[in-house]
């Protein structure tokens, strides 16, 4: 090669001296002849290779199943190598060019240099964005914090190119900076610090296999409600249900506490525990008239039969004086409600029976005594889950009159004055 430079470069000066021009016109002569030589030469490296490189890229891409090579195409990766070969051919044939100019073949050696380092950065971090893109097409990595350990990567990468670019412009050699950047190490970590521990709460995440993408995650200190759809070193970003888009620091997730309804929607059923609030002094003991009615309530109906008839024997064997209603056993309105509740969610056809299905009472409360459904949803979608709890408890409250029992409700002037 620096035979092939010198034949190329090196024919000009001393054939204008050999006319008769002077030193001085001669090497500035010679010097802009050389320079429009290298830059058609560096021009015509260019085309030439930017045309085989694409074309090639192409026609391999068409030929081959793996969609890697078309990322190639997309984030312009044969492009920027193009750029590369006629820089490395200026940057050779600077010195030769430039051998009577010290000062300016140090110069421009120096910046060449330097840009070409750029420059192979820039190639690599192309190569790695369709690294990236590619594993995403792939289901196992789909949901994997991929940007994270890119974005590691490429920092690592970075500095040690801007360590090999200062100590290229500065003539510093690498073990000196180095020595000199260990020293400064505590101003390093306090001006990386948000990286540092970016990079360490992506690694917690991903290990521990706290959140993925496509994660339903609820993170009520930065309002975050919706869809993950990028892990970075430094955030998250979350879709919220209403369309808006929140960005959480990635060491939050490890550092705050927040809700990820993954494991929900890779259950069986979306739980439904909410309550309703009884007025405590509308329980009472039921009548024999007026369990004679609830009788034609047919989830019920055959309930009241038989423990009707267990009561009955039971006083009888015992002697119960039921001129009381409050001596031995009875059966209460509001516990032949909740036996009612539970029959009518027994039969619901769309809440997942294999589960929790319950229908219980809670500490009661000075607003009255809370009776709490807890079921579970076969249908997990938002609006179906949404639906099937609104219709369950509209029947609920629907169905608290026929049992003579009323919901707790603050009181208004208009109930005040009946």
């Amino acid at each position: 090669m620096p035979k092939v430079l010198e034949y190329l470069f090196c024919w000009c000066y001393p054939l204008l001296r050999k006319w008769g021009l002077g030193y001085t016109v001669a090497s500035y002569l010679s010097l802009a002849i050389n320079i429009a030589i290298m830059s058609f030469f560096a021009y015509l490296i260019y085309f030439v290779f930017r045309f085989i490189l694409v074309a090639l890229m192409a026609i391999i891409a068409k030929k081959t199943k793996t969609k890697f090579d078309d990322l190639l195409i997309t984030n312009k990766t044969t492009k920027y190598i193009s750029y590369l070969i006629p820089l490395l051919f200026i940057y050779k044939s600077v010195p030769v060019i430039l051998k009577d100019f010290v000062y300016w073949e140090n110069m421009f050696g120096k910046l060449i240099g330097i840009y070409i380092i750029l420059l192979s950065l820039w190639i690599v971090r192309t190569i790695f964005n369709a690294l990236r893109d590619y594993l995403k097409l792939k289901p196992q990595y789909s949901d994997k914090p991929i940007d994270s350990y890119i974005q590691v990567i490429m920092i690592v990468l970075w500095l040690i190119g801007l360590t090999v670019i200062v100590s290229e412009l500065f003539n510093i050699k690498a073990n000196t900076l180095f020595t000199t950047l260990g020293a400064v190490s505590a101003i390093i970590i306090l001006i990386f610090r948000d990286i540092i521990l970016g990079f360490v709460a992506s690694v917690q995440v991903s290990l521990n296999d706290m959140v993925r993408i496509g994660d339903w995650i609820t993170f009520d200190k930065f309002g975050a409600d919706g869809d993950v759809i990028e892990i970075n070193l430094a955030t998250v970003k979350v879709r919220n249900f209403d369309n808006t888009t929140t960005t959480i620091p990635t060491y939050s997730l490890i550092s705050d506490s927040f809700r990820n309804w993954r494991g929900m929607l890779n259950s069986d059923g979306r739980r439904i525990k909410r309550h309703i609030l009884i007025r405590a002094k509308s329980i009472r003991f039921l009548s024999n008239d007026e369990l004679l009615r609830m009788k034609k309530i047919q989830l019920v109906s055959q309930y009241i039969e038989i423990r009707q008839n267990e009561i009955d024997k039971y006083n009888v064997a015992h002697q119960i004086d039921k001129s009381i209603p409050i001596n031995g056993r009875n059966l209460t309105n509001f516990g032949l409600f909740r036996k009612y509740i539970s029959c009518y969610l027994e039969n619901y056809p769309s809440l997942n029976k294999d589960m929790i299905l319950l229908c219980r009472q809670l500490q009661p409360t000075a607003q009255g005594i809370p009776l709490e459904i807890y079921v579970f949803t076969k249908d997990k979608k938002f609006e179906n889950y949404e639906y099937i709890m609104a219709d369950i408890f509209d029947h609920v409250i629907a169905s608290i009159g026929f049992f003579d029992l009323e919901i707790f409700e603050l009181s208004t002037g208009k109930d005040n004055s009946q």
